[in-house]
């Protein structure tokens, strides 16, 4: 029913659309064509007015006279005789501006409303000068200007035309003449034109001039170059485009009148029929939906319910359930959804269960890969230390290794910590490192005090500091300097331990990205099933072979066998434990250069 109602209603409109566009064309015809009348009254006015001029004997022979005449006295006499005859003329019409007349000689006479006798010294290299000399007594339309063409000082916009001046016995060129009348009757004629406030007119002569337009003078004039050009009492409809264009050609003046309508405002003028349209529809489609309503409501709403639910349980809602009352197969529908659904809300339970015992399985495992590689080098440190006595940097050694001791067997609270507390323990265990190492190692923090209490797993920083230390720091031949700062970048906070020791060369480093972002286990030659933590070791390895990038792992200065290495925390279990907390797009992000060292950035959420 509603498709009927609309089909019906689009024919409707489109034939009144029709109506109406076919009734605004006539009516825009019918208007240029008055205009186009109007203009040809008006130009034969003008027309009159320069012929009067230029058949009026005594000004012609005046103007001749005072070309010859010597005497000062005599010369002013016929000059405002001159003046005169053009006054009379400039009284005869309240539209004219100013009547000027050039000699061949290059005297000016001049007869204009206000500021007589200024006139601009430079007209003779002017288009509208150049346009009248060049004429041979036919009639010069020279059209709308923003101001006089001769007069600087008169900045009213004039329309201006004119003609050569002819001896009338001897044919001879005497001079030039114009008149700038008022623009107001021709624009006013050109609004006759328009059908909508929009709507633009123009005249425009044969070389495509716009000689008067009521637009305004900054606005951007269209093209006319492939506009329909109608001959004479011709009137042309155009509106294969988006406006509504039509043209007639002027009488006397070699001028097309165009008038362009936005073919939008001329859709406004159906706004009332389709207001009216649109309350019918509307009507209609309301008694439509109420018959469909009272229908369908026995069969469509339990099926409604029944989709509506479905797509609860598409979104993961498994604790709903839809009770209806219908015809039996619609009944027995329904009951096995709610069976169904009921019996996978119980599976789905099971396996969440499921899955959590085995996240906190693997976490616990995780956590328990506590690594006290270093333990070792630290006694044999404080033996050698007790033996030279140097009993003030074996207290303060004492003191780190208890406290870092007490911070690594503390698991409460599922190992969660504060970015503090791991930079505590990091100058616990840098106070030993740089011990040991006398001087080779500097370490520089600069973290913001806002981010001290972000939390993180337990036990983060330390194995990336072990690794920068004795992978990247160790094996160094000059001092070197480990870097720890804090940067935010796209809702991401980074934690960034950087070192300008060894580096890593290109293979070691894929290998090492690969196993973060696979999540690849890698096992050594000749050892058993690998943990998590023996990437880190797996990484040393492939290091010291490839490319010697790392130190050994002394206990009492000499080399260990891999074999007899305790594993510890290594990168990757440091990496999912980051992930298991915050998500799969957060962990450690690695990169190093051979040569100039290696930068862990640890990126968890602001």
């Amino acid at each position: 029913m509603m498709t009927l109602i609309v089909i019906v209603s689009v024919l409707y409109y489109r034939k009144t659309t029709d109506i109406i566009h076919t009734k605004i064309s006539d009516m825009a015809e019918k208007n240029i064509s008055q205009t186009v009348g109007l203009f040809d009254l008006l130009l034969e006015g003008y027309d009159s007015v320069t012929k009067s001029l230029n058949s009026n004997y005594e000004l012609l022979r005046l103007l001749e006279e005072r070309e010859k005449v010597t005497d000062p006295v005599l010369s002013v006499i016929n000059e405002r005789s001159i003046t005169n005859i053009l006054g009379a003329v400039y009284y005869s019409r309240d539209d004219i501006v100013g009547i000027h007349i050039i000699t061949s000689s290059g005297k000016l006479y001049n007869y204009e409303k206000r500021y007589a006798g200024v006139f601009d010294l430079n007209y003779k290299k002017t288009d509208w000068y150049a346009q009248l000399q060049a004429s041979t007594g036919e009639m010069v339309w020279l059209g709308l200007y923003n101001g006089s063409v001769i007069n600087s000082l008169q900045e009213e916009r004039v329309f201006v035309f004119g003609r050569a001046l002819y001896d009338l016995t001897t044919y001879k060129k005497i001079g030039i003449m114009f008149i700038e009348t008022n623009p107001k009757p021709i624009l006013s004629a050109l609004s006759n034109v328009t059908i909508s406030p929009n709507s633009q007119v123009y005249i425009v002569d044969r070389q495509d001039r716009v000689i008067a337009s009521t637009g305004s003078e900054d606005a951007a004039m269209p093209s006319f170059n492939g506009l329909p050009r109608p001959a004479q009492k011709e009137v042309v409809v155009d509106d294969g485009t988006d406006q509504l264009i039509v043209s007639a050609k002027a009488a006397l003046a070699d001028w097309t009148v165009f008038g362009m309508t936005p073919k939008a405002d001329i859709g406004s003028e159906l706004k009332d029929t389709r207001q009216y349209l649109l309350v019918v529809i509307a009507v209609l489609i309301g008694l439509s939906v109420a018959i469909a309503s009272l229908v369908s409501r026995t069969i469509a709403s339990p099926l409604k319910l029944l989709i509506r639910e479905m797509k609860q349980v598409e979104l993961g809602n498994f604790k709903g359930g839809v009770n209806v009352k219908s015809f039996d197969e619609i009944n027995s529908l329904v009951a096995s959804f709610n069976r169904m659904v009921h019996r996978m809300d119980e599976l789905i339970e099971g396996i969440t269960l499921a899955s959590i015992s085995e996240k906190n399985a693997e976490l616990q495992a995780l956590q328990s890969q506590v690594n006290p590689h270093f333990l070792y080098n630290t006694l044999d440190m404080i033996y050698w230390m007790l033996d030279e006595r140097e009993n003030d940097r074996l207290g303060r050694v004492i003191l780190s290794l208890s406290h870092m001791f007490r911070y690594s067997s503390d698991w409460q609270e599922a190992s969660r910590t504060t970015l503090r507390q791991e930079l505590d323990q990091m100058r616990h265990y840098m106070t030993i490192i740089e011990s040991r190492l006398e001087g080779r190692v500097t370490t520089e923090i600069q973290v913001e005090d806002r981010w001290l209490d972000a939390v993180m797993p337990k036990m983060t920083l330390q194995p990336i500091i072990e690794n920068a230390v004795k992978s990247g720091l160790e094996p160094l031949g000059r001092p070197g300097k480990l870097r720890v700062y804090t940067e935010v970048d796209a809702g991401e906070l980074r934690i960034v331990v950087e070192d300008d020791g060894v580096g890593m060369d290109e293979q070691t480093l894929a290998f090492l990205q690969h196993s973060l972002l696979g999540g690849r286990i890698v096992r050594t030659e000749g050892e058993g099933p690998a943990s998590a933590s023996d990437t880190t070791e797996g990484w040393r390895e492939a290091a010291a072979g490839a490319a010697g990038a790392h130190g050994p792992s002394a206990v009492g200065g000499g080399i260990q066998p891999a074999a007899q290495r305790r594993k510890g925390i290594g990168l990757p279990n440091v990496h999912r434990r980051i992930a298991i907390m915050y998500g799969d797009q957060y962990g450690l992000r690695i990169d190093s250069k051979r040569g100039e060292g290696t930068t862990v950035i640890v990126v968890m959420p602001r």
